[in-house]
């Protein structure tokens, strides 16, 4: 079941950090604040995006920011944000950085990207930093770029290495989670706090919203707690089995009557996925989808598609419908995979590993040929029963 539909580029970078550049966001933002900046009369030439513009940028437009580096130490190897265009048409990515933005001797531990093309805010060892797009003059092809912003996100300065980053689906509002167990949730871009817990956990783990933006998921390795962002109370605390050690939570991202929360936990026997009912809390399900670690995990935002990645490099696409391997590509890194996101549309996945490469893998949704697979064989039975009702003179 191994596929091959992917590309993988080397960048130099050890990766930590993954996400999909929202271009008309991005685009619809510099044009706004070129409008403000343009006399009136030149506001015509710089209007949004029409439909069909944005249809063409999103068709041959398609960026993805990567994180990571070297950290402080003397090892030659840099600290940086890196750019890269992905062609769909190719299903490749370019094999040189659109851009590539270093941060110094400060670590991009951890990142996470507006989704309204606000930026990416990045987890460093002691302090987040929020950098911004921009484009350069006179770029006739849309060349992306990225700057350090002006905004000092005071506070969340001096709190210490954060491990999880995430907005939620609007944007409205940032959560952070701290290696020394404290979870921060800020409504964006205010920065005002909403919820400052100091021992959530003993390390919070991973972080994530609900697609409804009610709820917000913190992790830890052994207890996870499902809180009212309103209220920004605990509403239910979920726990782990005897041999289960939970690594990354996410919400099933489509919006439907059952949406699910699911928890990618390491085992004695493998890699599971949990999956918990998110009104009564309950655990539904347990799978055991990998025979090893599992080091990345995400889910598509058309809720069809788990990706699960594990040390040892390997890369895997469930159905969530049934839990089955949908795709599996061998050896997608030679190291183990940090960092999984799916593309918007749910057509694509950016992988990311400590080996310096990126891979952008193209989704195949079998159901829909596997559907016409059986209606042929349906056909060539029903032929041969045909042909034997016949000669046996069942049938004239």
């Amino acid at each position: 079941m191994t596929d091959t539909l992917s590309d993988l580029q080397k960048y130099g970078v050890p990766f930590y950090g993954s996400g999909w550049v929202p271009y008309n966001h991005v685009r619809s933002k510099v044009n706004s604040q070129e409008k403000h900046e343009d006399d009136e009369e030149d506001n015509k030439e710089d209007e949004d995006p029409t439909q069909s513009e944005e249809e063409e940028i999103s068709t041959s437009l398609n960026y993805v920011v990567l994180a990571g580096g070297g950290g402080e130490g003397r090892s030659g190897i840099p600290n940086a944000i890196v750019v890269s265009h992905v062609d769909f048409a190719s299903n490749s990515l370019s094999d040189q950085p659109v851009v590539k933005l270093g941060t110094g001797s400060d670590l991009p531990y951890r990142m996470t990207v507006h989704p309204r093309g606000d930026g990416v805010i990045c987890a460093m060892q002691q302090s987040c930093r929020l950098f911004e797009w921009e484009e350069p003059e006179d770029n006739e092809v849309h060349k992306l770029g990225v700057k350090g912003s002006e905004k000092v996100l005071t506070q969340l300065e001096d709190v210490g290495q954060q491990l999880a980053l995430t907005f939620n689906s609007e944007g409205s509002v940032l959560a952070a989670g701290g290696e020394d167990g404290s979870l921060r949730v800020f409504k964006w871009p205010s920065m005002e706090i909403i919820l400052n817990e100091a021992q959530a956990h003993s390390s919070v783990k991973s972080l994530d919203f609900s697609c409804d933006g009610k709820f917000l998921v913190s992790l830890g390795s052994s207890l996870c707690r499902i809180w009212d962002v309103t209220s920004s109370k605990v509403i239910a605390s979920l726990a782990k089995g005897n041999d289960e050690v939970f690594a990354i939570c996410r919400f099933s991202q489509i919006v439907d009557k059952n949406p699910v929360l699911y928890i990618a936990a390491v085992t004695d026997h493998g890699g599971s996925i949990l999956t918990w009912n998110t009104t009564t809390w309950k655990r539904m399900h347990a799978n055991r989808v990998v025979r090893e670690p599992i080091s990345a995990f995400n889910v598509s935002a058309d809720g069809k598609f788990l990706a699960v990645g594990t040390i040892g490099g390997h890369l895997f696409i469930i159905n969530s419908s049934n839990m089955g391997v949908q795709m599996m590509v061998k050896k997608a890194h030679l190291g183990l995979v940090t960092a999984l996101t799916f593309s918007p549309d749910s057509r694509a996945l950016i992988s990311a590993s400590l080996d310096s490469s990126a891979r952008v893998t193209l989704i195949k949704d079998k159901t829909k040929s596997g559907g016409m697979s059986w209606l042929i064989i349906f056909m060539v039975l029903l032929a041969i029963a045909v042909y034997f009702m016949k000669e046996k003179g069942i049938i004239p």
